[in-house]
């Protein structure tokens, strides 16, 4: 097991606190907790990508970061009435 690996595997399990934020908290702290997980997923992949030695793995990666910024967007914006 490679160090690239080790830290995608620490980074998940990282993802926990922000996804028990996600689901305890009020409702723009759960959408910044949401974007945090969207970060990270973004990184893990990332690192999977670098320990795999598949550099294939990166486009998914950079796509996530961006959809997952743009549905943060979107999000907002749908719940703007309740906020």
């Amino acid at each position: 097991m490679n160090p690239w690996l080790i830290a995608a595997t620490i980074l998940l399990i990282a993802l926990l606190a922000p996804l028990y934020v996600a689901l305890r908290r009020p409702l723009m702290d759960a959408l910044i907790a949401l974007e945090v997980v969207g970060v990270v997923q973004s990184m893990v992949l990332m690192l999977l990508a670098q320990g795999f030695h598949r550099i294939s793995l990166m486009d998914p990666a950079l796509v996530l970061a961006v959809m997952s910024f743009i549905g943060a967007l979107a999000y907002v914006r749908l719940m703007e009435r309740r906020v």
